[in-house]
């Protein structure tokens, strides 16, 4: 495997590095005849110690072992700074000057910060580009009062968790204001009052809320469309019964959950 210049002047230098600390502390451990390794700072090396051990002669054994030439202390100096000043050619003598007096210098192994790409969100269509494709539109073969029960079902056990239970000792008040602000998608739905006296007693499941009509399926599979405007509705969940004004819930559905609805004691269609 070959090396460049480069990569061996940076196994060269950590080598040496390496061994001329080594050499240091067995030398110290050898002297004081302690177990121990001392570890030199910059910050607690007021005189020169770290450096004087970092130009330090390669000792002949380790430069023999490594198949190299040892260098004297201003050599080895005049090296580091040379291989400095070739690996940041950007910095000026007093930076990389700097660089060694105060900070560690990383050779090799130095990790690009990457730059977050933002994930662009994929443009949906429009209100009017759904309407054009029909994807509101339920087809004929799907029209069918029995697919929708689940439906159903999964809505009372909602309501039931919505409205704690449904308990007799809950107040009627509370619950209504749930209602009103609940999702009505799967409620089997009764119109009890109306201007128009063919829609009065229509039942069905809501499939579609809109802004302006429900969307219901009836028991005889066919899809009808009532209008909230003009018309009271009931809803009928374990005995439990209320009554909803159309004309006062005239939002979507995602804006009816975030409406505040006040209390008043007559309403007229």
């Amino acid at each position: 495997m070959r090396l460049s210049l480069y990569q061996a002047s940076q196994r060269v230098k950590a080598a040496h590095a390496r061994f001329s600390l080594w050499a240091v502390e067995a030398e110290e451990e050898r002297v004081s005849g302690l177990n121990r390794v001392r570890l030199f700072s910059a910050e607690k090396d007021p005189a020169g110690k770290m450096e004087s051990v970092l130009y330090r002669q390669l000792p002949q054994q380790t430069a023999t072992l490594l198949n190299l030439q040892p260098q004297g202390s201003k050599e080895a100096e005049a090296f580091v700074k040379a291989f400095l000043k070739r690996s940041m050619p950007q910095k000026s003598d007093e930076d990389i000057q700097d660089h060694l007096t105060r900070k560690a210098v990383v050779l090799e192994h130095l990790h690009k910060r990457r730059r977050r790409q933002k994930k662009r969100k994929g443009k949906g269509f429009s209100a009017k580009q759904r309407r054009e494709m029909k994807l509101f539109d339920i087809k004929p073969e799907h029209q069918r009062y029995e697919i929708f029960v689940p439906l159903h079902e999964l809505w009372e056990q909602y309501i039931r968790e919505l409205c704690n239970g449904l308990r007799p000792e809950a107040q009627p008040q509370m619950i209504q204001a749930k209602l009103l602000k609940a999702d009505l998608h799967g409620a089997l739905i009764t119109v009890t009052k109306s201007k128009c006296p063919s829609y009065v007693g229509i039942t069905g499941i809501v499939l579609q809320e809109m802004k302006h009509v429900f969307k219901i399926i009836t028991r005889e599979d066919k899809m009808k469309v009532i209008p909230k405007l003009n018309n009271v509705f009931s809803l009928e969940i374990d005995g439990f019964i209320s009554y909803i004004y159309g004309s006062k819930i005239q939002f979507r559905a995602s804006e009816r959950s975030a409406k505040k609805f006040k209390g008043r004691g007559t309403i007229d269609l």
